[in-house]
């Protein structure tokens, strides 16, 4: 079944096989005339990026590319990033590529017209107010991932390189003003890709799901990216080209961003130090510590979680759902523990400090103090 629409929530999205070749009207909506393709070095190499340049150079708009990107993107990458589009006089990034591509992009598209360093404008109250709206370059976005979902967010995860920790950059017109959602972009993604960044969605819509707070269209969002995930992941992963089981993929991933607006939690803030200090993949790391923080978490979730099981199909409540992401992880070849995804014990103290300093922990359905957060921890080794 082709799945091809328009929609314009949370933005403009162009969603379809195929619709790679709208790239220039895109930025023409956008009111891009000289754009920076800003992607991650391994992408750079790849057929899908050569044809993205090829059409935008067929239409007038230059091939000009960016890719010093590294796997979690740093201030340096950023620093990088705009000497090169300031030079280049660029008027508009094209983000493309998965999480790392995406969030470089709309910061370099974010940074562009701003007199503060990035620090400055990290998701902490109303921080986000100290930048200049005026000084944002437009964004389209291309992802050829189906995961994190930065298509359609607001914000940016940068990992400071002088204390390896990552931080989260917010503002509203960091969404791009058009997404370009071409599920065969993400044909060629590796098995180990397609099953990371699957459940990297998975993640995101299970933990608004059972974060506290309340955020009604979020949550409905979040039960039906679960269902997406729990049952065209397989198919995706077992053939690649099952272009129905990309597409459900890539609007998962999507839903998974504009859920979780609702709250991370432990998931997240257990993987975002492991990501920063061993440069593990995000969403296999949040795959791997998955079934330790529903346990954690279980006291809190079981009755909502029992729900979503029956909505997903999944026989057996919450020890039915558990048992499924057990089967999943399996099937997906995700390491079981830390310690198969190669992360040592030896910086757990320091590990568990960073996860406190997490803004995903306060979406926590349990409150994650030092004792019990170093515990979680080792209970995922």
């Amino acid at each position: 079944m082709a799945l091809t629409a328009n929609w314009s929530y949370p933005t403009a999205i162009r969603f379809g096989a195929g619709r790679i070749t709208e790239l220039p009207e895109a930025c023409v909506a956008a009111g891009i005339s000289n754009p920076l393709l800003v992607t991650d070095r391994g992408l750079a190499a790849l057929p899908v990026t050569a044809t993205a340049l090829d059409i935008l150079d067929a239409a007038g708009l230059g091939r000009a590319i960016f890719a010093e990107v590294d796997p979690n993107p740093s201030d340096l990458n950023l620093a990088e990033g705009l000497k090169v589009y300031r030079e280049g006089n660029h008027d508009g990034v094209v983000a493309f590529g998965g999480g790392s591509g995406l969030d470089l992009g709309k910061m370099v598209a974010f940074m562009s017209g701003q007199s503060r360093p990035v620090w400055d404008f990290e998701d902490i109250g109303d921080w986000w107010t100290r930048a200049d709206p005026d000084g944002i370059a437009p964004i389209v976005a291309v992802p050829t991932t189906a995961g994190t979902g930065s298509e359609v967010g607001r914000a940016s995860v940068i990992t400071n390189s002088d204390t390896h920790v990552k931080k989260i950059i917010f503002h509203p017109k960091v969404l791009p003003t058009v997404v370009i959602s071409d599920p065969e972009l993400t044909v060629g993604m590796p098995k180990p890709i397609t099953a990371g960044t699957g459940m990297d969605a998975f993640a995101h819509c299970l933990e608004a799901y059972c974060s506290p707070h309340y955020h009604p269209m979020s949550q409905g969002i979040a039960l039906e990216g679960m269902r997406l995930v729990n049952t065209y992941l397989p198919r995706a992963y077992a053939d690649g080209a099952d272009i129905e089981a990309r597409s459900h993929m890539m609007s998962a991933a999507a839903m998974g961003a504009v859920a979780f607006q609702k709250g991370l939690g432990a998931i997240h803030a257990l993987s975002h130090p492991v990501g920063a200090l061993y440069n593990t993949h995000h969403g296999t790391t949040n795959a791997t510590v998955m079934p330790p923080v529903l346990e954690f978490n279980r006291s809190a979730v079981e009755d909502r979680l029992a729900g979503a099981a029956s909505y997903l199909g999944i026989d057996g409540g919450y020890a039915g759902f558990y048992d499924r992401v057990l089967e999943l992880r399996e099937m997906l070849a995700i390491p079981p523990t830390l310690t198969a995804l190669g992360v040592g014990t030896d910086r757990l103290d320091e590990m568990t400090a960073m996860a406190l300093e997490d803004p995903s922990v306060g979406g926590n359905p349990v409150a994650m103090t030092a004792e019990n957060t170093r515990a979680l921890y080792e209970a995922c080794f």
